[in-house]
């Protein structure tokens, strides 16, 4: 019975290791990422950088059909884009920054709506809303896996400055880190992995997959060394857990494996070691005194 459940899936069926090789890739790389943009609390601008992928990669498939190279380099454009728009307009106006990423998605995201819907159907909008992980291809698998080896070996470089920036950025000017660099450099590679992430699971899940097992991994870890381990082993199992209950029970794999993290961040919050809501409502008799 455990067999048939955990392991006759992948041994019987190719696009099912397909689908597990997309997870683990994904997985991987959501651990450092994730942890990053909550420590630089920029966890909405992922959610807002996963939307405004959505235009360019609408235009690729209007153009081309459901062509995933197409669709990855109109995604890659758009993204960048409204990145460096919203940049650029917080530097020129009295507007922040935060308020003028969120103006430019909601534009983007109506823009690729209404692209999609002059070329397709709503099928074909919701294929590139919430991806098809068990139909990924060789091509997918290929981007997949080259961005999150690709992004592991540039993240490897670039994390002292990351840390640094994080905890005291004054020290870091002060000693000629390259802080704006490395910032610069992360956004890409979280651009770069959104991008990839949108034939498996999506535009609208993949942001899902970095932001809630790195959440979680707070509750359960104080050093960001662990919190990277321990994100990464968090998304792989909700990555696993969600495939595994997409292909049993007949669900779509994207949102499985996303309300799996929800799930797992959820417990994180009630239970958690450092902040859980058990552990503050119901401290060690130590901290009574």
């Amino acid at each position: 019975m455990l067999y048939e459940v955990l392991i006759s899936p992948f041994v019987d069926f190719a696009f099912m290791r397909r689908a597990l090789v997309a997870v683990i890739a994904v997985a991987i790389i959501s651990g450092p990422l994730g942890v990053f943009l909550q420590l630089r609390r920029m966890s909405l601008m992922g959610d807002a950088l996963a939307h405004a992928i959505l235009p360019g990669v609408a235009i690729g498939f209007f153009l081309f059909g459901l062509d995933l190279w197409a669709m990855s380099v109109g995604g890659l454009i758009a993204c960048l884009t409204v990145a460096l728009l919203s940049g650029l307009v917080a530097r020129m106006t009295p507007i922040k920054e935060d308020t003028s990423l969120a103006a430019l998605y909601l534009v983007s995201l109506a823009l690729g709506v209404l692209i999609v819907s002059l070329r397709g159907s709503t099928r074909d909008l919701l294929h590139i809303l919430f991806g098809s992980l068990l139909s990924i291809g060789s091509d997918g698998l290929i981007l997949v896996v080259a961005t999150a080896i690709l992004s592991m070996a540039v993240f490897a470089v670039i994390y002292r400055n990351l840390v640094v920036e994080c905890f005291d950025p004054i020290y870091l000017r002060a000693v000629g880190g390259r802080g704006a660099l490395a910032h610069m450099v992360f956004l890409i590679l979280i651009v770069l992995n959104l991008v990839a992430a949108i034939q498996a699971l999506g535009t609208l899940m993949a942001v899902g997959l970095m932001i809630l097992p790195a959440a979680a991994a707070r509750f359960w870890s104080r050093s960001v060394a662990s919190m990277i381990a321990l994100g990464s082993g968090l998304a792989l199992v909700s990555g696993l857990l969600g495939l595994m209950g997409s292909y049993h029970l007949d669900l779509p794999p994207g949102p499985a494996i996303v309300l799996v993290a929800g799930l797992i961040y959820a417990g994180s919050v009630i239970a958690g070691r450092y902040g859980g809501l058990l552990g503050r409502l119901f401290p060690g008799a130590h901290l009574q005194h």
